[in-house]
Formats: structure tokens, C-alpha cells, sequence
């Protein structure tokens, strides 16, 4: 693909080599659909072969979010459809691990809500910057599958086994100050502050030895490959569940805006 190629990422270059990358949906408070997903899927690849491309800024369109998880029709249609679920599992492996293989820095200025693939793509950058009164949660088990995207590999890592466990499996929204507190984000700074904020860290990664921080991130990422069995086998589990009748009830309860009626809890 080709930085043209891409239907919902919009890109803008700043000075010192910094690419800015811009999940543009407004219109869905830049959900991810299938188009999307595919294109978090690619983007490192792309931006990895850019040779005037230093350091890159992921960040959402508009002020209400970075990334409102999946888009509801999106996911609908990989309840109880294998032939989706086995395609839709090897793009989430490539996002995941494209995204660590990626040698540029990445940093996420996560200008409001972020949950599902735009909270794998915030969290795994290495470097991450939200608004204090942004919104994230790891929505997996409200939908009735596993968490099973990034959240295993990489959440014990940041906060800890005991708050991962409890996030993880409550399925409960944290704001911005309390992702930084717990370690999960590097700074929470008012809303206004984000975006410059996070371009001021890019332009002063791209101005450095390329090569040292590239050896650095690449050896840093070593921790979350050492937990790749994990996140494999997270994976196949949430995909398993898409298949359940949990799925089904989760996608019905938030279209219809109720609490879901698991059946496997009656």
C-alpha cells in the first residue's frame, strides 16, 4: 500500500520527518469498520518503508475521540460467521504485531475515548499521551468475548497483573489520570495539550541517532514478544467467542443500549 491507498487515515508531514496519522471517521467518532481495520493493519509496514518518515503521530479526527471501538454493523457480522472470524483474526495479528515490529517510534495522542482496535493501536505506541478526561476501556467482555487483542500481552506489562485482571475482566471505563497513575499511558495532560504535546516528543525523537532509538525500541519491544504465546492464544479465545450466544446477546444489549442478558450467567 501507498500513503494514497488509505480511505481512513488521513496524513499530514511536520518538520524533523514527523508524520502525522490521523484515524479519520468523525461522522462514527472514528470507529473501527472493516476498511479501518484493515488499514491500522498496514499503516506500520507503510510508514516502516518511509524513508522520509522519522518518527510518526497517531491521533483521532475531530474532539470527541481517538477511536470508538468497532463499529457496531462491523462486529455484528462476525457473530457466528467463521469464515469472518478466521480473516478478521490474522488482521488483528498483523495490527499487533506489524505495530512492534514497526523500527520508527510511534506515539498516540489520544485526544478522547479510545476501546478495541484503537486502544491496541494507543497503547502498544511506544510512547502515549491522553487527555485527563479521555475515556479507555478494554470493552471485550461487555461484548461477551475474551480480551483477546492486545490486552494480555501488553496490560500486565504496564499496570500490573492485579489492576490488568480487574480491568480486564469488569470491562470498566478509566479516565486519563488514572491510566497514567496505573502506568498504562506516559502523560495525562488537559485535552488542549495532547496533540502538541506529543508532536513535541516526535520532532525530539526525530532529531536524535536514529539507529540508537530505533536498537532501544526494538530491544524494549522484546518484553511484549516474549509474551506473544499469550497474546496468540488471547486471540484464538476472543475469536472462539464470537461464535457463542454470548456474542449475540453483547452485540443486541449495545445496539439496544441495555444491560446484556449473558446466557451463560442464567
Amino acid at each position: 500500500m501507498q500513503y494514497e491507498d488509505f480511505q481512513h487515515i488521513q496524513f499530514e508531514r511536520h518538520a524533523n520527518g514527523v508524520l502525522l496519522a490521523i484515524l479519520n471517521r468523525p461522522e462514527a467518532m472514528n470507529a473501527t469498520n472493516a476498511r479501518l481495520h484493515f488499514e491500522l493493519s498496514k499503516l506500520w509496514d507503510v510508514v516502516g518503508e518511509d524513508d522520509t518518515t522519522k518518527c510518526v503521530v497517531v491521533t483521532g479526527a475531530g474532539d470527541r475521540a481517538f477511536s470508538a471501538g468497532g463499529d457496531l454493523e462491523w462486529v455484528e457480522s462476525l457473530v457466528g460467521n467463521p469464515e469472518a472470524v478466521v480473516s478478521i483474526m490474522k488482521e488483528v495479528s498483523d495490527l499487533v504485531y506489524n505495530l512492534l515490529s514497526c523500527e520508527k517510534p510511534v506515539i498516540s495522542a489520544i485526544n478522547g475515548v479510545a476501546v478495541g482496535a484503537g486502544l491496541a493501536v494507543a497503547l502498544l505506541a511506544d510512547i502515549s499521551v491522553i487527555a485527563d478526561e479521555a475515556k479507555i476501556t478494554d470493552g471485550h467482555v461487555r461484548l461477551g468475548v475474551s480480551a483477546g487483542d492486545h490486552a494480555a500481552m501488553v496490560w500486565p506489562l504496564l499496570c500490573g497483573m492485579a489492576k490488568a485482571k480487574y480491568y480486564l475482566m469488569t470491562g470498566e471505563f478509566l479516565d486519563g489520570k488514572e491510566a497514567e497513575r496505573l502506568g498504562l499511558v506516559t502523560f495525562s495532560l488537559p485535552r488542549e495539550q495532547v496533540l502538541p504535546r506529543a508532536l513535541e516528543i516526535a520532532s525530539k525523537l526525530a532529531r536524535g541517532s536514529q539507529p540508537a532509538i530505533s536498537a532501544t525500541k526494538k530491544t524494549l519491544n522484546n518484553w511484549m514478544r516474549m509474551a506473544g504465546p499469550i497474546f496468540d492464544a488471547s486471540l484464538g479465545m476472543e475469536m472462539l467467542g464470537f461464535l457463542s450466544a454470548d456474542a449475540k446477546e453483547g452485540v443486541d444489549a449495545i445496539r439496544n443500549k441495555r444491560p446484556p442478558s449473558f446466557p451463560s450467567a442464567k
